[in-house]
């Protein structure tokens, strides 16, 4: 999987207790655009799959927690949790930078200057004059 690339798919393990808390994690999830969610590959757990330009893991994890879901976390799924915390929130700082001025790029900056200044058959002797005639 590329890491630089936009869209993401994850998997969610939750903790036993509540019992029924992947089921009404799915249904919640189901519900939001641009979005998609299945079955996990293990039990108690949910495979989602988001584009970073709509949605973060992080956040992701806080709205449910904040629900009152659990989720099956160990120390290196912390670790791991937290770096694609930090990628996926750098990927969408990005999304909003402008270009940078670049190679690619210079052509605009001369046409935009050859745009500003008096080019072909201009002439600066008012119509009015008469001597453009």
């Amino acid at each position: 999987m590329n890491p630089f690339e936009l869209h993401k798919e994850r998997i969610l393990v939750f903790s036993d207790e509540p019992a029924d808390q992947v089921e009404q994690a799915y249904l919640l999830l189901e519900g939001l655009k641009n979005f998609e969610v299945e079955r996990g590959p293990i039990d108690r757990s949910l495979r989602i799959r988001y584009s970073v330009a709509h949605y973060s893991l992080e956040g992701l994890q806080k709205a449910l927690q904040k629900e009152g879901f659990v989720f099956d976390i160990s120390l290196l799924d912390r670790i791991r949790h937290t770096l694609i915390h930090y990628c996926e929130d750098v990927q969408y700082h990005n999304l909003k930078t402008p270009e940078p001025r670049t190679k690619n790029n210079s052509q605009e900056v001369f046409i935009k200057a050859y745009e500003q200044h008096p080019h072909g058959d201009h002439v600066d002797i008012p119509p009015e004059s008469g001597a453009a005639k």
